[in-house]
């Protein structure tokens, strides 16, 4: 039986094979340099277009930063590739208006990647206070330029599982009312907290939503020992959050979409004292929100989620070409080479997934 964007009567536990729109990656980190030639192709071989994260070393803050990592990434990739990366503007301090103005202007910046300094990987130069960057958020508010927000306070006096709902109360709710009119992207939702919130608000709010956080919970991260493959940023949380975000992702709702966060970092960098956050799940992201839609009986609502919800948020077009899913099972490398003596472990590396995407 087969799926597609019409709206059919099915009986969804006979769905062997669904057909939806080609989907968009609207959360992605590419790196650069061996890593990016690695990691480019897993994405590109299901996915059209992906916003792609600007915390490299240094920062892609300027349109030629960003000009310059738009075509590395474009040479990565097979000639017959059309996959499209849009890039994104990292926000400091000392952003400059008129430099968001011209790469939104001139289609180099697709968005405004806000991080609060020292939330995640390569993020210390990011903002350390909201009304530091007033000027640049009032004009990207006059061009609809989309925000997208890191949703973490770092203040080291809030516990790590509550920081998300701590930014909500402090930066996130203030902001909004201060700039009525501009488009937010709350990135990588992890709590209820979060979903009340954006389902609270105007549809100039929207959230990306991760696999892996719709799939693991905090206890998974000490299962047989500590685990630095699942160790993430924003945490993983409790159950009760898991149980809301898949309630979100596979609701219908216009305002949650696909975002993989999809991080790589070598095996020595999670696997270390000092283990970096990141989950490498690019390589069978798409086929891990069938399998979540699939047990919640909601493929009818993966299209929707996939490939629909975020090109609406952002105005651009549908894509026309779409991709098949077949339930199939097969088993996730145990890792993906870089370089020489250099790999990455992927996201469920060893587990045998129940669908997969026809080449």
């Amino acid at each position: 039986m087969f799926l597609s964007s019409s709206p059919i009567a099915i009986e969804m536990n006979k769905i062997d094979t669904l057909i939806i729109r080609r989907p968009d990656d609207w959360h992605l980190h590419l790196r650069d340099g061996q890593m990016l030639s690695a990691v480019a192709t897993h994405s590109a071989r299901c996915f059209g277009r992906a916003i792609v994260m600007p915390n490299l070393s240094p920062p892609v803050t300027t349109c030629a930063a960003a000009h310059r990592y738009r075509d590395e990434i474009k040479s990565v990739l097979p000639a017959s590739s059309n996959f499209k990366p849009l890039m994104t503007c990292f926000l400091t301090d000392l952003t400059d208006p008129r430099e968001v103005q011209e790469g939104f202007n001139l289609g180099i910046f697709s968005a405004v990647k806000l991080y609060p300094s020292g939330a995640t990987t390569n993020s210390e130069s990011g903002v350390t206070d909201i009304n530091k960057i007033t000027g640049v958020l009032e004009a990207m508010q006059k061009m609809g330029m989309p925000l997208l927000v890191h949703g973490e306070v770092t203040d080291p006096e809030i516990d790590i599982f509550d920081r998300e709902a701590v930014f909500i109360d402090r930066v996130l709710r203030p902001t909004m009312a201060r700039f009525p009119a501009l488009k937010i992207v709350f990135e990588h939702i992890t709590t209820s907290e979060a979903v009340e919130f954006v389902r609270s608000e105007s549809s100039r709010l929207a959230a990306t939503i991760t696999v892996h956080h719709l799939l693991i919970d905090r206890n998974d991260m000490f299962k047989g020992g500590i685990r630095p493959h699942y160790y993430c940023l924003p945490v993983a949380k409790r159950q009760v959050h898991r149980l809301a975000l898949v309630d979100a992702a596979t609701s219908g709702e216009a305002k949650f979409f696909l975002g993989t966060d999809s991080a790589p970092h070598e095996i020595n960098a999670k696997e270390s004292a000092c283990g970096c956050a990141g989950i490498f799940s690019s390589p069978l992201a798409i086929e891990l929100y069938t399998q979540v839609f699939d047990r919640e009986n909601a493929l009818d609502k993966l299209e929707a989620f996939a490939s629909l919800n975020g090109p609406n948020f952002y105005g651009l077009p549908i894509n026309e070409e779409k991709i098949t899913l077949v339930r199939e099972p097969w088993k996730v490398p145990e890792s993906i080479k870089v370089k020489k003596q250099i790999e990455i472990i992927p996201f469920m590396a060893g587990e045998i997934i129940t669908w997969r995407v026809l080449t």
